[in-house]
């Protein structure tokens, strides 16, 4: 092993510097091992230039039989004659304490040298504890121990722990899937809607070809991606690279791992999740999860980034809309559009398949079976039928009508002027029965027989869509629908609930013929009921009802899906070119963030999986996942912040479900993601023997939630312009209304889980005073105020929440941040020294894990600050000197 004497400005006659040295598993020492020692003389260990002090060399052996397991050794020249000086060797094994005088060591180590214990990339220097949950999702570790002393003398051993996620690509991956499935979907319900006028086909097909465009773009990605195999993270020095724009940037986790030789720390331990090594030794171990800001990098900031896009383009929509002869429907149209399709996608099939249990449970004569088939049923059948109780549906309906080629206007006497086709002219319900008119309670539609003219395309559409004499204003309104005959959709909507109560109503008198049979009855009275019934014609007598109401649902879907898709390609069709530009770019920032969330829920489940207070709280309410930014509001990461503050919303539409794993293979454990735009869901399998010890509400599949917060505060030099010259309003809105989000969700904890199910901490500051501290800091006028970063992050720790880091790049202002954490939580959790926090804190930005990370994005162990950008960061985000300079980051 190499150990390296790094130069001291100021004299030392007796400088000591420590290091160490792991053998890895597949290297195991034996005591013949021997083992060189090479100490060499460096002014700047990055320069790699180096003078030779000396060497010694010694075996296994004697370090096992010397005295406390400590050698001496005594550096000779490369002759051999001339002494250097001494190195002393010491045991330490992994996991356990050493309590030794080391008052010597306190005392003469300079201020900026570190006491690094050992570093490994192995398992042997990582306890993994016997976790076979680790094994699937994350990989590539990097392992850096330290010893620090507390307040009392004690030693601590420290462990840092950094790993790549598979979820950085597989997440990805699925989601680009999804969408072209999405897209494929969205252009073959355009071909369904029919024949069109002219002017809608038109739209029609440009619509459709930059759907098919969009579809192709996502393919070739796709594809690219698939061509990538072993990586698991994307360097940051990638992140404006076009194959690569989904993947997110420098996604890591990093733990940090506590053992204390205290009483104390095993309570506090058992609350945080840690296990024990020994009676004596309890550990304590804190996430966080690093990654690049969700942002589209390769399409760039120049007209800022999606909030900014999105309200832009919100406000040119209308003006859109007239340009192309169609209806404006707001955002909230829109989105209860895709509600309405999703809904109806998921119901249609399960109501099919509920039908059919029920037909199953009257074939079996089974009177339990048929009671809870009937419910699920109904339930779900009841909710089909409230979900299409929309004015939407019926206006959206009207204005299908209005763009047939042929479509009549009842208020129209003369043709409208443009060219005239011949087509159907609409008539009255009538002519299309429905095929449940025989039901109780049914009155068919009347005819129209008001005189009628044919009319054309768009004209056609305003005529319908326009008030008594008034001209249609598109922008104005949905349109409306008073020469429409509305009686055919509420006609058709209104018999799926007809057709549920025949059925229940069947379904009672059967069950009180069997229950009058099975009671003592007269014996001619008997023979009237075996006449009148035979226990075998169950399904016979349901089965036509049954067939009616699957009909009717199916009659609904169809209509109310081509008004939907209506509604979709009006959309669409106003929001061409830019509205398909926001999609793919809301697609990126959607896909970067969602992969991080995984990653970080993931880690929290696992971590999580013996305390029964988490659980419980993950599914009574869910988890909070707060993301701290570190982005500045200048320059093109005011951009970067505006894509984040939508990536991160939109994960509001996420859901998660844990699911037993078919085999324990890593293949089946890895996470899956379904659904469309509008909802995701990620399956998190679990093996078998580990699923089964989850609560009931989990197994079930109950849908888990979790509550996204971003809190934002630039710490450069740029923010430092920001707050003189410029604007910091976008980052005053994100932490007001974030703070607004977090206290909700602390209400809703509070009322539904009881405080016992949060951890425990040293400091006992109550949440509700810490709330109220970060809502005065959101409101307080102060530049760069990290208080607010460091708050919100006790606060989701305290919450047993999901906790985030990002910069540009996650990788030099994040090392910052979470560096700073690490050593805050020693210093308040752990009793760390005051004397060592600072030394602590460089040790871990010089040897850590962090500039590790470094190393693996850049090639280069050089954080990218200059000296100038270093005067504007706040002190305690300042690295140590000979850490950082100009690189390519």
């Amino acid at each position: 092993m190499d150990c390296f004497r790094l130069h001291k400005k100021r004299a030392n006659k007796d400088p000591l510097f420590l290091t160490g040295v792991t053998f890895p598993s597949e290297y195991p020492a034996s005591p013949e091992t021997l083992v060189k020692l090479t100490v060499y003389d460096a002014k700047d260990k990055s320069q790699e230039s180096s003078s030779f002090l000396g060497s010694a060399t010694f075996s296994v052996g004697d370090l096992l039989r010397a005295k406390d397991e400590r050698l001496t050794l005594s550096l000779r020249s490369s002759d051999g004659v001339c002494a250097a000086g001494t190195v002393v060797v010491s045991r330490l094994k992994m996991g356990e304490m050493e309590e030794v005088d080391v008052d010597h060591i306190t005392t003469e180590i300079p201020s900026h040298k570190c006491p690094l214990v050992c570093e490994s990339a192995s398992h042997s220097c990582i306890d993994r504890e016997n976790n076979p949950l680790t094994g699937p999702v994350f990989k590539n570790p990097i392992c850096k121990v330290y010893r620090f002393q507390t307040v009392d003398s004690k030693w601590m051993l420290v462990r840092e722990l950094m790993e790549e996620c598979t979820l950085s690509f597989s997440i990805p991956k699925q989601l680009l899937s999804l969408y072209i499935q999405e897209d494929m979907s969205r252009v073959q319900d355009l071909r369904e809607l029919g024949e069109l006028s002219p002017h809608w086909d038109n739209l029609r097909k440009e619509v459709m070809t930059r759907y098919g465009g969009i579809i192709n773009s996502y393919q070739e990605t796709l594809a690219e991606l698939d061509k990538i195999t072993g990586r698991s993270f994307k360097p940051s020095c990638c992140k404006a690279q076009k194959s690569l724009e989904f993947i997110p940037i420098n996604l890591h986790t990093q733990r940090m791992r506590v053992t204390c030789p205290r009483k104390t720390e095993i309570l506090r331990g058992l609350r945080r999740g840690g296990s024990s090594s020994s009676s004596r030794l309890k550990d304590a171990f804190y996430d966080i999860v690093t990654v690049g800001a969700p942002a589209a990098h390769f399409q760039g900031f120049k007209c800022g980034g999606l909030q900014r896009l999105l309200t832009r383009y919100e406000a040119e929509k209308k003006s859109f809309s007239t340009a192309y002869q169609c209806i404006y429907y707001s955002p909230e149209h829109t989105a209860k559009a895709q509600e309405v399709l999703s809904t109806m996608s998921l119901l249609q099939p399960l109501i099919t398949s509920l039908a059919d249990q029920l037909l199953q449970a009257a074939q079996e004569h089974s009177s339990p079976g048929l009671r809870d088939a009937l419910k699920n049923l109904s339930d779900k059948t009841e909710q089909f039928v409230h979900t299409l109780k929309d004015e939407l549906v019926k206006s959206a309906l009207l204005a299908l009508h209005a763009a047939r080629p042929g479509y009549v206007s009842k208020n129209q006497n003369l043709p409208v002027q443009g060219g005239q086709h011949q087509g159907h002219i609409l008539q009255g319900s009538d002519q299309n029965p429905s095929p449940v008119q025989g039901l109780p309670g049914h009155s068919p539609a009347t005819s129209i027989t008001d005189s009628t003219a044919v009319c054309n395309n768009v004209e056609g559409l305003q005529s319908a869509t326009r008030g008594e004499g008034g001209p249609l204003k598109h922008q104005d309104s949905i349109p409306h629908h008073k020469e429409y005959d509305e009686e055919e959709w509420d006609r058709v909507w209104a018999n799926v609930a007809k057709c549920l109560n025949c059925v229940i109503a069947m379904v009672d008198k059967l069950q009180e013929e069997d229950n009058s049979k099975q009671n003592p009855v007269p014996e001619q009275q008997l023979a009237d009921v075996i006449i009148s019934h035979n226990p075998g014609d169950w399904r016979e007598q349901l089965c036509p009802l049954v067939t009616r109401l699957k009909e009717c649902v199916m009659e609904v879907v169809e209509k109310a899906k081509r008004a939907m898709t209506f509604v979709l390609l009006q959309e669409a069709a106003c929001s061409i070119p830019q509205g398909f530009l926001l999609q793919q770019r809301r697609d990126v920032v959607f896909s970067q963030a969602l992969a991080a969330l995984a990653c970080g829920f993931v880690m929290r489940l696992y971590a999580g999986m013996q305390d029964q207070g988490f659980l419980r709280q993950l599914h009574l309410v869910g988890l909070v996942a707060q993301f701290e930014s570190l982005l500045s509001t200048y320059s093109e990461e005011i951009g970067m912040l505006e894509d984040m503050e939508v990536g991160i919303s939109d994960l509001q539409r996420v859901l998660f479900q844990i699911t037993e794993a078919k085999t324990d293979n890593l293949s089946d454990l890895q996470p899956l993601v379904c659904g469309r735009r509008d909802h995701f869901t990620v399956e998190v399998p679990l093996p078998r023997l580990v699923f089964q010890t989850l609560p009931e509400e989990i197994k079930e599949g109950k849908p888990l939630r979790v509550f996204p917060v971003l809190f934002n505060v630039g710490i450069n030099e740029q923010q430092t312009i920001a707050e003189r010259f410029g604007d910091i309003s976008l980052q005053e809105r994100i932490n007001q209304r974030n703070f607004e989000m977090l206290e909700a969700y602390y209400k809703s904890l509070s009322e539904k889980v009881p405080l016992e199910c949060l951890p425990c901490f040293q400091t006992q500051t109550d949440i509700k005073e810490l709330l109220e501290t970060l809502g005065q800091n959101v409101v307080t006028k102060k530049r760069k105020n990290v208080e607010i970063l460091w708050i919100a992050g006790t606060i989701c720790r305290r919450l047993n929440g999901i906790r985030f880091t990002s910069c540009k790049s996650a990788k030099d202002r994040t090392s910052m941040s979470v560096t700073l954490e690490q050593c805050a939580l020693l210093r308040d959790e752990h009793q760390l020294s005051k004397d060592f926090f600072i030394r602590a804190l460089d040790c871990m930005r010089r040897e850590g894990c962090r500039i590790e990370n470094v190393q693996k994005n850049i090639r280069c162990r050089k954080y990218a600050f200059n000296m100038l950008q270093l005067m504007a960061f706040p002190k305690c985000y300042r690295p140590p000197e000979g850490t950082y300079g100009k690189v390519d980051s």
